[in-house]
């Protein structure tokens, strides 16, 4: 019967314990093994010493995906964290904007205590709130094809949220200009495709005119018209942050910035070109305007989703690279 068994589907350990007893009278006395069994005995540990590397794949592979999803479930408690800390800072009255009479700006908290970059970054995560519930309500509505009356409300809304965002924006300019432009209130993947405080309205309006087929010949002639000026401007901005640079490593090198002439023309310099930041949000806001007067409503809903999404993606994008596995 034991012979019989070595010819059926059966586990290893049965097939071991066949083997051993085939090599046994039925005395119980051992008798000589054919070569056959011998190789089919090679053949076995091979087969073993292979499961047992699989299982240890298995076990690293396992182990691998609990990391991930423990350092997954960290960033969201982290998230949980932040947003409960900025709702508190909220409840005690942390603003910005509005009265200007307040320590002269537009940056204020309870007591003076809020620096203005950090009530920026306040202001800017309820901003990001905010629109990210605007979102989702207008991709609703444009999947249930909701009638055009209530379609342009959404939009109107969301375009005066933007406004929102650049007045808070310019305010901020005025108050901590290098906060701004450095995007520390960005997240990384954001920071890494970011303009001067902000993203390029002519790479932006590429990304987006794909969401908006077809278009009239109107439209493309706009929206042709627009991209060229935007990309002049950006350029222009551009080359007077470079003349900046330059200047300012040139005088740097010279070791002579104590000096009072070189400290004013730095300085002039300086206030220079953050007047011209301080008009950019200007310009992307009346970018964004411009593209809503060449656009239908439903076009118009279309390409502010396709921008929300695109930032929304960023945000993601560095959301999973700073969860990812750490060997």
């Amino acid at each position: 019967m034991a012979d019989n068994s070595t010819h059926t589907e059966t586990s290893t350990e049965i097939e071991f314990e066949g083997k051993f007893d085939a090599g046994k009278d039925h005395g119980g006395t051992a008798v000589s093994i054919s070569s056959g069994h011998e190789g089919l005995k090679t053949g076995d540990s091979k087969t073993l010493r292979r499961l047992a590397q699989n299982r240890e794949a298995a076990r690293k592979s396992r182990l691998r995906k609990k990391a991930y999803v423990q350092q997954l479930e960290s960033s969201r408690i982290k998230l949980n964290q932040l947003e409960q800390e900025l709702q508190r800072a909220r409840q005690q009255g942390f603003y910005l904007g509005g009265d200007q009479s307040s320590h002269g700006s537009g940056l204020s908290s309870v007591n003076g205590a809020l620096n203005p970059s950090a009530a920026f970054d306040m202001e800017y995560a309820r901003w990001m709130e905010e629109q990210q519930r605007q979102m989702s309500e207008l991709r609703a509505a444009l999947q249930t094809h909701v009638a055009d009356n209530e379609l342009r409300a959404l939009v109107d809304t969301v375009m005066r949220h933007y406004d929102d965002v650049f007045k808070l924006k310019s305010t901020a300019a005025k108050q901590d200009v290098f906060h701004l432009v450095s995007g520390m209130w960005k997240t990384p993947a954001e920071r890494c495709f970011m303009w001067m405080g902000g993203f390029r309205p002519s790479e932006l309006l590429k990304i987006v005119i794909t969401q908006l087929e077809p278009l009239t010949e109107q439209q493309v002639a706009g929206v042709c018209n627009l991209q060229q000026s935007s990309q002049q401007a950006e350029d222009a901005l551009s080359q007077g942050m470079e003349a900046l640079q330059q200047s300012l490593a040139e005088t740097l090198s010279t070791g002579s910035l104590g000096s009072s002439s070189n400290v004013a023309n730095y300085m002039g310099q300086m206030a220079m070109a953050m007047g011209k930041l301080g008009t950019l949000e200007n310009f992307v806001q009346q970018t964004l305007q411009q593209m809503h007067r060449l656009l239908t409503t439903r076009q118009a809903a279309r390409g502010l989703l396709a921008m929300g999404d695109y930032f929304a993606r960023l945000r993601a994008l560095s959301s999973l690279w700073s969860a990812r596995p750490r060997e």
